[in-house]
C-alpha cells in the first residue's frame, strides 16, 4: 500500500505533516479494492490493487525523476539486483520533492525521496529500503491500509452481508489518505521491519552498520539545534538513537560490528 508520512520511520522522526509537505497525495475515485473488501475479507490483493491505484495517481501527480536525472541513476544502481525480493517483485521511482520520506506498497512500489538521497548513504538508502519492505512482508501495509479504508470509507460496507464494499469516492479517498497520514505502527512492528532491513542487509553482504547511522541521522533531525524545527518522534514510535544501539547490539552478536558515525 501507499505508505505515507507518519506511516514511515522517516516522515514520523521529521515531524513533516501533510499541510506542510509538497509531497500530493491521491483524491480521485479508486474501485480497484471494491470487491471482497470487508474487514474479514480484506487480502494481500486488496491491498495491491487499491495501492496500484494510489501510486498511478501519486506518480502523475509528483515530479518524479526523469531516467537520465542522476537521483534515478543513483537509484536503478544501487537497486539493481534488488528488483525482487523475498519473493515480492519491486519497482522503483524518485519523487524530486523536499520531504525527506520514503515508503514501499503492497503492489511493490518503493518511492524514494531526492531529499533522502541527499542526506543518506548508498547504504543507508538500502537499511531505510529494507525497513519499508518489511512492513509489507509483514503485512503491516495490508493491515494499515484495511483499517484506514474502514475508518474512512466503508463502514456501511464493512457490516454489508454482501460482501462488497462500495466504490471510494474522491472525498472518501481523501478521507482515507487523511487517515492513512494518521496512522502508525507499534513499537513491535517496528522492531519486527527493522529487524527485516538488518537481516536483509546481512544476506547480502552490505554493512549491517548502514543501518545504525541512518538511525543515527533520523536522531539528529529530531533534536538538538534542529528541534524548533523537527518535532520528536511520536511516543509509541521507537526512539531513533535507541533503534541504532540495537543495531549496533546485534551487530556485535554477530561479529559485524564496525565504528561509525552521522555523516
Amino acid at each position: 500500500m501507499f505508505r505515507l508520512s507518519a506511516i514511515t520511520l522517516l516522515f514520523l522522526a521529521t515531524g513533516i505533516t501533510a499541510t506542510q509537505a509538497q509531497f500530493k497525495i491521491n483524491a480521485k475515485t479508486v474501485s480497484a479494492a471494491s470487491k471482497g473488501a470487508t474487514a474479514a475479507t480484506f487480502s494481500d490483493a486488496d491491498a495491491a490493487k487499491l495501492a496500484k491505484e494510489a501510486v498511478d495517481w501519486m506518480d502523475a501527480h509528483n515530479p518524479v525523476a526523469a531516467d537520465d536525472d542522476p537521483y534515478t541513476v543513483r537509484l536503478n544502481k544501487l537497486v539493481a539486483k534488488h528488483q525482487e525480493e523475498d519473493g515480492l517483485k519491486l519497482n522503483f521511482k524518485v519523487y524530486k520533492v523536499i520531504d525527506i520520506n520514503a515508503f514501499a506498497c503492497a503492489d511493490g512500489s518503493v518511492r524514494v525521496f531526492s531529499s533522502l538521497m541527499d542526506m543518506m548513504t548508498d547504504e543507508e538508502l538500502l537499511s531505510v529500503i529494507g525497513h519499508e519492505i518489511g512492513h509489507v512482508k509483514n503485512h503491516d501495509t495490508r493491515d494499515a491500509i484495511r483499517q484506514a479504508y474502514l475508518r474512512s470509507a466503508a463502514k456501511d460496507a464493512a457490516g454489508s452481508q454482501s460482501g462488497a464494499a462500495a466504490a471510494l469516492t474522491e472525498s472518501q479517498l481523501g478521507a482515507l489518505a487523511n487517515s492513512l497520514l494518521e496512522s502508525k505502527y507499534s513499537r513491535k512492528q517496528e522492531s519486527a521491519a527493522d529487524d527485516y532491513g538488518y537481516e536483509m542487509l546481512k544476506k547480502h553482504g552490505y554493512n549491517v552498520m548502514s543501518m545504525a547511522s541512518a538511525f543515527q541521522k533520523l536522531a539528529d533531525l529530531s533534536g538538538g539545534e534542529k528541534q524548533s524545527k523537527m518535532e520528536k518522534m511520536k511516543s509509541s514510535h521507537p526512539d531513533s538513537g535507541a533503534r541504532a544501539k540495537e543495531v549496533e547490539e546485534k551487530a556485535k552478536k554477530d561479529g559485524l560490528y564496525k565504528a561509525t558515525a552521522a555523516k
